[in-house]
Order: structure tokens, then sequence, then C-alpha cells
């Protein structure tokens, strides 16, 4: 009978781990990143006992267990749901891979995308500081927007203009803000007039700054209101003092023949002729990131311009639960488990969604039948050292009334 005290002790032992294994799940149910563990039991060693020779002759063997052990636990790495935090730099994966972080010649795994870029513009782990790993040139390196702080300027190359000038207008004035070389920005005024009286579907304009006239031109339209081959663009220079490198803008007035720029139509004494667009813009600094699908990094700048940098590097692996965790929702690789390292949307690996994180897997309901099942198997094996206890205690007795 001193047996089953051992064997009531091993249920005890192995119902308080799983208690733990409990406890540790339900207390990171708001741990971004966390993956669900279980433990697995099982029987330990047995005892062959000889019964001895039946009526018929023959022999048989009974077996005793020895208890309950604990064999294993083992994460459960199903998807865990994506929750928007507002915050661009968060990631969340949806599908396979975990994020690469990187301390030193330590190496990370994680599904925790809660990520910043600190002051230095690379991308690190709010939680531990580590840096995030992306890809470059079938390597990892870490990701960082140091190349893509600033936007240079871009010196205006054409600007289009769109709409009507009317044949029954006698002038029309347009505004129009170019870029330098610098990336100083310097307000042009383009005044039309109309010269049909002179040449049928002609209009004389003045290019004008606030130090006078910088260039004179004209635009022919065709009999249907096209604009005319050989008159629908004008080029010249813009020349800042300063020393500013000069530059050429071409007004764009449409194809020639065509009806998607400048047309000349009997609109009244109304034109309705205005900018379309210009290809200019001043210098830029960093004003948000966000993320593609793919991981890339999306920078936008002040001047309205966007950048794209390195894209987010992803790790898979066969066998995950060859992985140790080691605190923080981070993964280690002690034994060199073979990885693959790739981009998001491509080959086994998922997508990538940015300004979210992907919670806890943990289902509250499977846990609390866990413990509703363990603290009744902790019970029973407590009842068993009791009942136990008692057969001894009336064995004693028995024992003791005898004497």
């Amino acid at each position: 009978m001193f047996e089953s005290i051992y064997i009531g002790l091993t249920g005890l032992s192995a119902f308080s781990r799983n208690l733990t294994v409990i406890g540790n799940n339900t207390s990171n149910m708001n741990s971004a990143g966390f993956k669900n563990t279980e433990l697995s039991f099982s029987d330990l060693v047995y005892r062959n006992v000889f019964a001895g020779t039946n009526a018929g002759g023959q022999g048989g063997m009974t077996q005793f267990g020895s208890g309950v052990g604990i064999d294993s636990t083992r994460v459960l790495f199903t998807q865990g749901q994506l929750t928007q935090t507002g915050n661009p730099g968060d990631l969340a994966v949806q599908g396979n891979g975990f994020f690469i972080l990187r301390d030193g010649d330590r190496t990370f795994y994680t599904r925790d995308g809660e990520f910043e870029f600190n002051a230095d513009g690379f991308l690190v782990s709010r939680g531990s500081g580590m840096r995030v790993a992306g890809l470059a040139g079938g390597g990892l390196q870490d990701v960082s927007t140091t190349s893509l702080r600033a936007s240079p300027p871009h010196a205006t190359g054409k600007v289009t203009l769109l709409d009507n000038l009317s044949t029954g207008d006698s002038t029309q004035d347009v505004s129009v803000t170019v870029f330098d070389a610098a990336g100083a920005s310097h307000a042009l005024t383009i005044t039309f007039n109309n010269n049909s009286a002179t040449t049928p579907g002609s209009w004389l304009f003045d290019v004008k700054d606030t130090s006078g006239t910088l260039a004179s031109g004209e635009v022919r339209f065709n009999g249907d209101g096209s604009p005319a081959s050989g008159f629908n663009t004008f080029s010249f220079n813009l020349a800042p003092p300063g020393g500013v490198a000069p530059s050429q803008i071409t007004l764009d007035f449409g194809a020639a023949g065509g009806f998607s720029g400048v047309t000349n139509f009997s609109a009244g004494a109304d034109s309705t002729l205005r900018l379309g667009s210009q290809d200019g813009f001043a210098a830029g600094q960093i004003v948000s990131t966000a993320f593609d699908p793919d991981g890339t990094v999306v920078v936008s700048y002040s001047n309205g311009q966007s950048a794209r940098g390195q894209k987010v590097a992803l790790a898979f692996f066969q066998s995950p639960q060859e992985l140790e965790q080691a605190g923080g929702a981070l993964f280690s690789n002690p034994n060199d488990v073979p990885v693959q390292i790739g981009a998001a949307k491509s080959g086994v690996f998922g997508t990538l969604t940015g300004g979210s994180v992907e919670s806890a897997n943990i289902d509250l309901a499977q846990q609390f039948s866990e413990l509703i099942v363990t603290q009744r198997g902790y019970q029973a094996s407590s009842q068993v050292i009791t009942t136990t206890n008692d057969m001894i205690d009336q064995l004693f007795q028995a024992t003791g009334g005898k004497r």
C-alpha cells in the first residue's frame, strides 16, 4: 500500500506543474505575440508481478503502474487575432513567419511586432530594444531609415495646363508655383492674349515673375479646338539669383490633335484654363513611416513625396517546436534548427499588416476547462494519499488489536 502514496504524490506533482503552465498562459493573455503552451503527461514505468497458475495450469503476469510523470511542454503556434494599435511602426504576421531580432551576435525570433524607429533611425522592438532584421542582397541587415531621412529637392521640369481657352475671351491669367534646383519656390503668372484676329487659333502669352517677363511664346489650336502640332509645348529657362543652377521648364498644352490638355472652344467670355500639375518640389523631411503587406518600409515626406526602403525579413521553421522560449515572446534556436529566410507574400511566408499586432493565441474557455480538470485531478491524487493513509492506520490498529 505504501507505493500508492508515492503514486498519489506523482499526481500531485504533475497537476501542480500543469497549474503552473495554465497560470502562465492566462497571465499572458494580453501579451502580444505570446503563444499558448500545453503540458503533456505520461505514465511511468510498470512493475510486473507473476500472478501464479490458474486451474487450467496457465500462468499470468500482472502489471502495476508507478504513477504519472511530465513528458514535455508543447508550444502551440496557432494564429492569434490581429489587433489594430494605431502605431504605424507595429507589424503583425498573418500566416507563417517569425520576425528576426538581433542583439550583437545573438539572434531571436518572435511574433511580437511591437516596433518603433529609434532616434538613430533603426527599427527596434519596444520591449527589448533589439534591432529588427531586414533583407539585403540575400543576407540580413538592420532595418533603418537613415538613408531616407530627407527627400532632396527637384527642380520643376514640366508644367501641365488643362481646360479651355474660350474663343470669345480676350485675355486669361494662370498662376503657377514652380521650384528651382535648390528647392526654392517661385510664383509665376502666365498671361494669355487672344491673337486669333491675326492668326486663327493663336494665343500669345508672357511668363512673368516678380522681376518681370521671363519668356514669351505662342500656343495654336486646330480648327477642332485641339492643340496644333509644333505649338503644343513651350520651353523657357528659370535662372534664380544667388548662384542657383538654372533649370529648363516646359509648358505642356496637351498632345497635338488631342483633347486631354488645353482646348480652344467657344464658351463665351470666360475661359477655364488652369494649372494641371508641375513636377517640382522642395526638400522634405520624414513625417511618417508605414509598411506594405510585403514588409517594405514606406516613408512619407513633408513635400508630399514618398520613398521605399528595405523589406522586413521573416524566418520560417519546419519544426518550430524545437525552438526554445526565452521570455518576452522571444524564441531562440540553440539546436540550430534549419531556418528559411524570406519576405512576406512570398513562398511559405504570410502577409504583414502595419499598425497592428498579433494578440496572444489564448483560448480562455479552454484554459478554464483545463483548470477544472487539473483541480479535480489534484483532488483525486490527494484523495488516493488520504485513503491509503486511512487504510494503513486501520492495518496498524488491527495489528495492535491482535497483540
